[in-house]
Order: C-alpha cells, then sequence, then structure tokens
C-alpha cells in the first residue's frame, strides 16, 4: 500500500496474508477466542467472506491510523502555534482531532458505483459507473470550510468526510477517534520540547500512488 512495491511483490504479500488469514479463520472455528473474528465464525458467513472482512478490517485499521497519527504530528510540528494550544487546553482535543481529519484526510479517494441514474450538479452519473471521489478535496473545499489550507484547531465548521458519507461510513471510526484523542495530548505532554529533526520540506512523504497518504518516517528531536 505504500506505492512503491512491485507487481510482483503484492501479489506475493497479498497471497501469503490470505494463505494466513485461511488458517486463521480454521483455527478461530476450531478454538474460538474472546475476540470479534470468532464471534464471527459464529454466524452464516463462510471462510471467504470472513477472509475478506479480516483482511479490511488489518490493512483499514493499521495503515490509515498510523498514518494519520504519524501525518497529525508533523502537522502540529508544523504548526507551532496550534501545536501550543493543544498542549495548554485539553478540552481542545476532540475538535483538534476533528479538524485534522479533515484537513489531512490520509484516505485520499474512495470509489462507489451508482446503482440508478444520479443527476449531479447538471450532469447525470448512469447506472453502472464507477465513480472515483476525492476525499481530500471535499475536505478543502472553500464553499464549505473557511481558509480550508489552513490548520485551524479551534475551527467551528464541521461535516468533514474523511471517514465517508452514509451507508458505507467507515465500521473503525470510533475506534480511530479514540486512538488520537488519547496519542496526541499523550505526545504534546510527555515531550513538551518535540520538534522536527529536519527542515519540514525534508521529511521524506509516501508517492502520491499510495494509497493512503503519509511520511516514511517523521524525525524528530527533544530535549533530556
Amino acid at each position: 500500500m505504500n506505492g512503491e512495491t512491485s507487481d510482483e511483490d503484492m501479489i506475493a504479500a497479498y497471497t501469503e496474508v490470505q494463505q494466513y488469514l485461511a488458517e486463521l479463520v480454521a483455527a478461530k472455528r476450531t478454538n474460538p477466542t474472546d475476540d470479534l473474528l470468532s464471534d464471527l465464525t459464529d454466524s452464516d458467513l463462510d471462510d471467504e467472506e470472513l477472509r475478506g472482512i479480516s483482511l479490511i478490517l488489518l490493512a483499514a485499521g493499521l495503515d490509515t491510523t498510523a498514518n494519520m497519527l504519524a501525518m497529525g504530528t508533523f502537522a502540529l510540528l508544523r504548526n507551532p502555534a496550534q501545536l501550543a494550544a493543544l498542549r495548554a487546553d485539553p478540552a481542545l482535543t476532540d475538535r483538534a482531532v476533528e479538524e485534522l481529519l479533515r484537513y489531512l484526510s490520509v484516505a485520499k479517494t474512495f470509489f462507489r458505483m451508482a446503482l440508478e441514474d444520479v443527476e449531479l450538479d447538471g450532469r447525470t452519473v448512469e447506472a453502472g459507473t464507477a465513480v472515483i471521489l476525492s476525499i481530500n478535496t471535499a475536505n478543502r473545499d472553500p464553499e464549505r470550510f473557511a481558509e480550508p489550507d489552513v490548520l485551524d484547531l479551534g475551527r467551528q465548521e464541521g461535516g468533514h468526510v474523511a471517514f465517508g458519507h452514509g451507508i458505507h461510513q467507515c465500521l473503525g471510526q470510533q475506534l480511530a477517534r479514540v486512538e488520537m484523542r488519547v496519542a496526541f495530548p499523550a505526545l504534546v505532554h510527555r515531550f513538551p520540547t518535540l520538534r522536527l529533526a529536519v527542515p519540514a520540506d525534508e521529511v521524506p512523504l509516501r508517492p502520491e500512488l499510495a494509497d493512503i497518504f503519509g511520511v516514511k518516517s517523521l524525525p524528530v528531536t527533544w530535549d533530556a
């Protein structure tokens, strides 16, 4: 998912993880434990469906959150006034998380299929047409957000679509929020002198082809 892996390596990795998940599903059917996958084995889902659900939870629950935490830290370190505001006022945390989700939108695009003809902004999207939705563009829409390219942890406007919209909203969105509400305040208070160890333009970013927007690494330092 990093945008730099060859097709051969991606196929090999996909094959390996599918084999792992097949063995895991079989093990959970035989010896269920106190976890989500074990609970799902007691449903009418078949092994292929269980592997698919497991793969989505593994990929979507790991890469997105890891890069959101890293990119959120990067964004805060590049905006010291906003970082200081978060450190000074813990009550700002929830709003800060929502603003970072809007500002960064690490899951950049979603794909949807039109089930029927849809009129959209004077155009008809015909049934059966695949549509690519740009989440990061929507979250920087100047008609929806004042100064959309500015990180403002006190922003009053809500309504970002970082987790999608409607019945297809991310199943893990509340877990992701909890993780960020815990991680960011802990980081800024435990490391009050945290700062970038290299100029911001030298922080290596994932290529544009990557499924998830993020950094390859985030060099930081702090005072002992």
